[in-house]
């Protein structure tokens, strides 16, 4: 009897079929993937001029562009995410207030992660630098605190290939004196066991603006966060000492003014601690 060998040509057939789709759309993937590489690039250093820019954003898929670049920087390769977060920071640079107040949630999270990633010196300055432009306003302030940007910053500021650039901890430092104005970041910073003797160390040792908005930092913790373990740990940290040393150097009168107004709002507490050295024993306010 004739028994027929074409029984299992035909699965044969549809695995050799699917092999080839899934090649194609492999390569296609690749191919496309190389080219959205090459334009990113190009806009990037295209100088693109601040009114083309705006257009782009107030069109109406503007904030389609926004979410095409979050896309990115969540799912790019290397150079992908890269560029996308430089384009990124110059897209905002131009925005209307409304349209970064309504920024959604996921830009927080990919900007956080490019941080962690720190995938370039370049992409990590621009994600500091989104966040300074976006954090201003309340809403904004609250998506970072929830996203865990203090923790993040906290932990970069202990790293010393972020901590070795001046403008780093500059913007490192803004933005906690933002996020730190709401009650969800202070608690938050509170959290973090380092996160008050590295703002401390900060102090004098950087720029007059780190050490203005350090000192902010420690303000806005220590008039609303005061308790008395708060306050004896600042002592023991040297915090209130150095609040002292920076009233008899020189270091801008905005740092200063903020620096006695911290030490006058706790003398009791601190002024005749022994933990405040007795050559700056002087210098603490009246």
């Amino acid at each position: 009897m004739y028994k027929s060998n074409n029984g299992p040509q035909p699965i044969c057939v549809q695995h050799r079929h699917d092999m080839c789709q899934s090649n194609m759309l492999e390569n296609r993937f690749d191919s496309s993937r190389s080219l959205m590489d090459e334009a990113l690039s190009l806009l990037y250093y295209l100088e693109t001029s601040e009114t083309a820019l705006k257009s782009l954003l107030n069109n109406k898929k503007g904030t389609n562009l926004v979410k095409t670049l979050t896309k990115i920087m969540q799912r790019g390769i290397y150079e992908s995410r890269a560029y996308a977060t430089l384009l990124l920071k110059k897209i905002l640079e131009v925005a209307d207030p409304m349209q970064i107040i309504l920024l959604e949630r996921e830009l927080f999270a990919e900007v956080l992660q490019i941080l962690h990633d720190q995938i370039s010196h370049k992409a990590t300055r621009s994600a500091m630098q989104i966040l300074v432009i976006i954090c201003p306003w309340g809403r904004n302030r609250h998506k970072a605190v929830e996203a865990g940007v203090i923790s993040m910053i906290i932990e970069l500021l202990m790293d010393e290939t972020f901590s070795s650039e001046r403008r780093n901890l500059e913007m490192a430092m803004v933005v906690l004196d933002m996020l730190c104005q709401c009650a969800e970041g202070r608690s938050e910073f509170l959290n973090h066991g380092a996160a008050i003797a590295l703002v401390s160390k900060k102090i004098l040792r950087v720029s007059q603006i780190t050490s203005e908005r350090a000192v902010r930092v420690l303000l806005s913790v220590g008039r609303f966060c005061a308790t008395p373990s708060l306050l004896q740990e600042m002592l023991q940290l040297g915090v209130v000492a150095k609040l002292c040393l920076v009233l008899q150097v020189s270091c801008g009168n905005k740092t200063k003014e903020k620096a006695k107004e911290l030490l006058k709002l706790h003398a009791r507490v601190w002024r005749e601690s022994p933990c405040v050295p007795r050559n700056l024993y002087d210098s603490y306010p009246a």
